[in-house]
């Protein structure tokens, strides 16, 4: 397959029309924010920035474990120090050098901009960064932590030329690509943001990721994933990765002219209780309500009607496949609803049946299928006789408002990780000050977090995050996992290289592909 797409005036780096002949063609619905790592925090973003920019640490594809990139060696040197060494002779495509200046410069800025909506908060840990010489940099942190070398390869820490990007300021896109200060396996030959981005393989890149396989590739934007979809069926198209609906996939696999992957997924959909504002009265009513909803829940349903079994189900907050998963909410409640359990919780903490339930969804943010995978919930609940369910969506810029300021009893949540390790799926979702806004937190749970992750013995660090899954399930149960989304990429016949990228480090690396 030959594909040619053609965009006016394609912005910095190429000024004519351009006929993308014999170029891989990747379509994408994600929208890029920012390619000034200080700026950005998004899928979109990060996707074009992991090929392009370097990082101290990186994963191979298939393994969820970082391994130096940039970087010669890293390791603690104490448990409060983390130092690299970088590789001799590495630049920036523009010739600048790129030494431990650069990362110390990459780091700072990050977290003096501190843009609001920038990935500054992944860094709260870090007390300072220095420059030993040109190609030693040492991290000082606050508290030990076993998940810093995981956050070397995450949207806080590409390493961008201090002799291109303003210490204090964020950098336009146009200006960075007219500045080529790349140094990952492509740089940027052509980028007309949102429409499209050409990238070229970079020959001075000698990270673990290799040379990449195809010249060219580029990236084309959708605003649908039907549009996309029509696309690949048609050979407009040589590949999509994010986001098709769960109704394009299953066309497209009845196409014998392009192949569906599928790999190891990231995303978490799960329900949240407001501790405050739920239905059930004391604290012993409250958990009743949740557990009765954890056991009457049929996630396997979910996976197989709603999402055509692009989502599997999830029995914790930590998707299967990553280290330190556990099946927490499937040894507790079991896989299959129960409603004799259900009404056995309720009646044990005195809760009288119907529980009416306010249930909040979202209906822009979490895909076109909200609607149909909260219609589900409600009939899984509502078919138990034991509630009765008011079901309202909101969207977005309302929504993710509102349900800080106690407005929504139970309400729809998801969460995409930054790096893939538990404890950013644990941290985040029931540690303190924690994204959900729904009044948890437990100094049992604290305490166990704490532990882990500052904790050097993998299996030691495994049997805590055991722990912390199941005091999740059973004692406290903030929130209930539901389904967890599988990566979905679809490519023409002739692509090679797609399973090799779709791993448990969920991201897509063009570098991998190539055409038969």
């Amino acid at each position: 397959m030959a594909v040619a797409v053609v965009v006016a005036g394609c912005g910095v780096g190429r000024t004519d029309d351009t006929d993308y002949r014999g170029a891989i063609v990747v379509g994408t619905t994600d929208k890029i924010y920012s390619i000034d790592p200080a700026k950005s925090y998004d899928n979109g973003s990060w996707q074009t920035e992991i090929q392009v920019y370097p990082f101290l640490m990186n994963y191979r594809p298939g393994s969820v474990v970082p391994e130096p990139d940039a970087a010669e060696s890293c390791g603690f040197a104490e448990p409060t120090r983390y130092v690299c060494t970088l590789k001799a002779g590495l630049a920036f495509a523009n010739g600048h050098p790129l030494t431990a200046r650069s990362v110390k410069g990459s780091f700072d800025r990050v977290l003096k901009i501190d843009d609001p909506d920038g990935p500054a908060a992944l860094l709260g840990n870090l007390h300072h960064t220095d420059a030993v010489d040109d190609r030693t940099v040492a991290f000082t942190l606050k508290v030990p932590d076993q998940t810093f070398p995981a956050l070397l390869a995450t949207p806080a820490t590409p390493i961008v030329d201090e002799s291109v990007f303003p210490a204090d300021r964020v950098l336009g896109d146009d200006a960075i690509v007219a500045a080529r200060p790349f140094a990952g396996p492509f740089t940027i030959a052509g980028y007309a943001k949102n429409r499209l981005v050409e990238f070229r393989a970079n020959p001075a890149y000698r990270g673990i990721l290799g040379r990449a396989k195809a010249g060219i590739v580029a990236s084309k934007f959708y605003t649908s994933g039907e549009n996309m979809k029509m696309d690949l069926q048609n050979g407009a198209l040589d590949a999509a990765y994010r986001t098709l609906g769960p109704q394009d996939v299953d066309t497209l696999r009845r196409s014998k002219k392009v192949k569906v992957y599928t790999g190891p997924g990231g995303e978490l959909r799960f329900l949240t209780f407001n501790l405050k504002t739920m239905p059930g009265g004391d604290d012993a009513g409250k958990l009743a309500v949740r557990k009765a909803v954890a056991v009457s829940v049929d996630r396997e349903a979910l996976a197989r009607d709603v999402y055509r079994d692009t989502y599997r189900p999830a029995y914790s907050t930590v998707p299967q496949g990553l280290p330190g998963a556990a099946s927490s909410f499937k040894d507790v409640y079991g896989a299959k609803p129960n409603r004799q359990a259900a009404a056995g919780f309720l009646a044990a903490a005195g809760v009288r049946t119907p529980v009416r339930i306010q249930l909040q969804y979202n209906s822009d943010h979490y895909g076109a299928s909200s609607a149909e995978e909260y219609a589900a919930i409600k009939s899984q609940l509502e078919a138990t006789g034991l509630f009765r369910v008011n079901l309202q969506s909101t969207e977005w810029v309302t929504y993710n408002e509102e349900r800080t300021k106690d407005s929504y009893p139970v309400f729809q949540l998801g969460w995409f990780p930054d790096y893939p390790d538990a404890d950013n799926y644990l941290t985040p979702i029931l540690g303190p000050n924690n994204m959900t806004k729904n009044h948890f937190s437990s100094p049992d749970v604290n305490e166990l977090l704490a532990r882990e992750i500052g904790e050097p013995d993998p299996a030691a660090r495994r049997a805590l995050l055991g722990r912390i899954q199941r005091l999740a399930a059973e004692a406290y149960l903030p929130v209930l996992p539901l389904v967890s989304g599988e990566q979905i990429a679809v490519a023409a016949n002739d692509i090679r290289g797609v399973q090799d990228t779709l791993d448990a480090s969920f991201r897509f690396r063009l570098s991998t592909l190539s055409r038969s």
